[in-house]
């Protein structure tokens, strides 16, 4: 392929990385011979207007599939684009090397340093297994900073949310976009819910999110914290129309959150212009949510209680976490996943009747710790 896009692949499984930005362009698998592309890419990423557009973030203009956030959010210590240079600037590939289970582990280094660190991005793919297997570690540097994967979907109908046990959720302060000029939200801000079926809207009512769409022409945030006894957490969106299932795991000791950016047509400005619709964004995330660098790394209402919201650097050695995503198609006659186990070597997806299917899966990798 080009400099600008690395192939990684195994036997049944294909990923793409855009090295402009890092950014997973592409996951295609293949489960009993049927190819299953989950991941959403922006629809002007190829518009020459666009890309030629400086004042548009790099992270914009290449919007697509998954990439890593360091820090998450503001960028209001150093002052650098929204979710860091890892998801603005260029990496290069180190090596390609064979995985003695069969598939293929690719490392690939981002072209500056986060505070003063070294980043390394791990991609792994295994033959016959419908996952990406992701790790970033930071090798030296000093200071800490708030992290998270930004994996992304598009339900182009109606879908259906399932996810692991969560202590609580919650809304910012503040919406998304506070300006009506240039974009809206549907749901109460600030809020407090204990059932994503339930979840506050701003004029009445509540929205049930375990449902896509639950309005229209919106741009929504909401946090999610893990329960901590779950060894391991997962997002699963059930999408009816494509017939299959996008999956994201975490393990919460290294990634406690996941907050669900639903972008829905909310946004009217530019690049945006109302167009970038059914978008579910699932980022599993050791952050203050959205609120940036500074209030993620000082003391703040999750951090003490409990459950981190930044990433401490070791100068003398390395810290990174780890992280999983994938797609698979949605049995026949399943609305939605209703559970989800890990097992060695198979993740094992229960439907609303209890019947359930398995597929290969390293159930190790999320549980050997990020270094």
């Amino acid at each position: 392929m080009s400099d600008i896009f690395h192939r990684v692949s195994a036997r049944d499984i294909e990923v793409v990385v855009d090295c402009r930005v890092g950014h997973i362009r592409r996951l295609t698998a293949k489960v009993g011979g049927r190819p299953v592309e989950p991941l959403h890419t922006a629809p002007w990423v190829d518009d020459p207007a666009i890309l030629a557009d400086e004042s548009i973030t790099p992270n914009a203009r290449h919007l697509s599939g998954d990439f890593f956030c360091a820090p998450f959010g503001r960028n209001d210590i150093d002052v650098q684009p929204t979710h860091g240079l890892p998801a603005n600037a260029p990496w290069q590939v180190l090596d390609v090397v064979p995985d003695p289970r069969g598939g293929t582990l690719a490392r690939y280094e981002l072209r500056a340093s986060v505070l003063g660190a070294r980043l390394i991005k791990e991609l792994r793919v295994l033959d016959g297994h419908p996952f990406l297997y992701e790790r970033h570690i930071f090798e030296g540097g000093e200071g800490a900073l708030p992290v998270a994967n930004h994996a992304m979907t598009r339900i182009s109908g109606s879908g259906r949310i399932s996810a692991s046990r969560k202590r609580f959720g919650v809304t910012p302060a503040v919406p998304m976009e506070t300006d009506p000029s240039r974009g809206r939200s549907a749901l109460a801000y600030p809020a407090r819910f204990d059932d994503l079926s339930l979840v506050p809207r701003m004029h009445g009512g509540t929205a049930d999110l375990t449902r896509y769409p639950f309005a229209e022409r919106h741009e929504d945030f909401v946090i999610l914290v893990e329960e901590p006894g779950n060894a391991v957490g997962w997002t699963c969106v059930a999408r009816q129309p494509e017939g299959d299932v996008f999956l994201s795991l975490k393990n919460p000791s290294e990634l406690p959150f996941t907050f669900f950016w639903i972008s829905n047509g909310g946004r009217d400005f530019h690049p945006w212009n109302g167009r970038h619709v059914g978008v579910l964004g699932v980022e599993d995330a050791r952050s203050y949510g959205g609120y940036g660098h500074r209030a993620s790394v000082a003391p703040n209402e999750f951090s003490e209680a409990g459950f981190p919201t930044a990433l401490h650097l070791d100068p003398n050695g390395r810290v990174g976490v780890r992280n999983v995503i994938g797609g698979v198609p949605l049995p026949p006659g399943w609305s939605r996943v209703a559970d989800v186990q890990v097992e060695d070597d198979r993740i094992v997806l229960a439907g609303p009747a209890g019947e359930t299917v398995s597929h290969p899966f390293d159930g190790t990798f999320l549980l050997q710790g990020s270094v």
